[in-house]
């Protein structure tokens, strides 16, 4: 959920980064909410705008299934790039 909404804020056009992003190795060392993904926008004044965007993706019902331009293949609409042979999602 956390790399969709990182997405969804890209192609929007504000920066953000996942951190944590692969710390989950470590629960059980650490409690399990110092290793939960945290989504960060990288400047506070895109913060509404991002806020709105996320907000948005849980009333979405989601982005249909595609197919790979490359390779023909179907794909989730959750995917920004084809599963089979990683060619990017064309929007």
């Amino acid at each position: 959920m956390v790399a969709q909404a990182r997405s969804a804020l890209e192609r929007a056009g504000i920066e953000c980064r996942i951190l944590n992003e692969f710390a989950s190795g470590a629960m059980g060392e650490l409690a399990p909410v110092d290793v939960w993904p945290e989504l960060w926008v990288n400047r506070e004044r895109d913060y509404e705008r991002a806020r709105v965007t996320i907000d948005s993706l849980k009333q979405d019902d989601g982005d249909p299934d595609w197919d790979c331009k490359q390779c023909g293949r179907p794909n989730p609409g959750t995917f920004d790039w084809c599963w089979n042979c990683a060619t990017d999602r064309v929007w």
